[in-house]
């Protein structure tokens, strides 16, 4: 039989040994962030100056003055830096970064923030940029960038090479993040969506989600999602944006179509506007140009959303 004060030392046991495991787990992720720098080199000829230096949520600025801020609301954790030089030239190098996001659409977020409709796809995670001066992709939670230094153009297969390398020490993905499917709609242009972590189009009720533009007969809108946790709270978030409208003066239409929530006005700082509940989320269009067109392409996407 065990007795009490057994049973208390177990528990003092068991303490220790989940505190052990937590500390384990939190050590063991700092290694896999080191770890996802390849060592000694990222590609023939191009070696690793130095070590894999670390950065945190307190230290970011000191690697990214002036844009760390940008990273807080998409979940940042970590970074590992590296930097790569050539040998035959070490004053030519690349600066290789790859961020810990809070997940997988909050990576793809990040990604979105950086990449020019101008550059070259690349088949790299989950997808991938190049130009001759960087290299940005996603993959899994992770957000990686890599930008020359001591030259303005770098051979695109050393780019590419170095972040393949990347590629496989980070987890393994299959295809984009699900909510960007909504927007394989025709009329949405491609390579124009973005994902806003907070305050989407400025306003605090539309707490994040996901906004891409749209050529409507040869006029250009942006279409959005607001990304709600359910049917309840993106009904709430309708009725503060019928509230603040209503606060700003502007008319409003608010019949519910088809059972709907809809609301159709003349928004302050958008135009016209169109926005209507489609399950957990919030689907709207702003500086219409085509009510009916555009009103058509909204269908499509609460059919996509119906068909998730």
């Amino acid at each position: 039989m065990i007795s009490i004060q057994n049973l208390k030392g177990l528990g003092l046991a068991a303490i220790i040994l989940n505190f052990l495991c937590s500390t384990s787990s939190v050590i063991g992720a700092e290694l896999d962030m080191e770890k996802s720098m390849p060592a000694p080199a990222c590609s023939e000829g191009w070696i690793m100056d130095g070590t894999v230096t670390l950065y945190d949520k307190d230290t970011l600025f000191d690697r990214i003055d002036g844009e760390s801020e940008l990273y807080f609301p998409y979940g940042f954790d970590k970074l590992a830096y590296a930097r790569y030089v050539n040998k035959q030239n070490p004053q030519v190098a690349i600066d290789a970064d790859v961020y810990r996001m809070g997940s997988f659409l909050d990576a793809f977020g990040m990604f979105a923030n950086y990449r020019k409709k101008e550059d070259a796809d690349i088949a790299l995670g989950a997808e991938g940029t190049v130009s001759t001066s960087q290299l940005f992709f996603y993959q899994d939670r992770f957000f990686v960038r890599l930008q020359a230094t001591g030259t303005t153009s770098m051979n695109r297969d050393i780019f590419l090479s170095c972040a393949r390398a990347i590629s496989r020490n980070l987890p393994k993905t299959a295809g984009r993040p699900k909510e960007l499917d909504l927007f394989m709609i025709p009329g949405v242009n491609k390579k124009s969506e973005r994902y806003v972590a907070q305050s989407l189009l400025g306003y605090d009720f539309f707490h994040r989600g996901i906004i891409a533009d749209a050529t409507l007969n040869n006029a250009l809108i942006q279409v959005f999602i607001v990304i709600e946790g359910s049917p309840e709270i993106a009904r709430k978030t309708i009725e503060q944006y019928r509230v603040y409208l209503k606060t700003a003066g502007r008319e409003t239409r608010q019949d519910e179509p088809h059972g709907l929530n809809f609301v159709e006005a003349n928004d302050p700082l958008y135009g016209k506007v169109i926005v209507e509940q489609a399950g957990s989320y919030v689907i709207g269009a702003v500086r219409i140009a085509d009510s009916n067109r555009t009103k058509q392409l909204l269908n499509e996407l609460r059919r996509r959303i119906g068909r998730e």
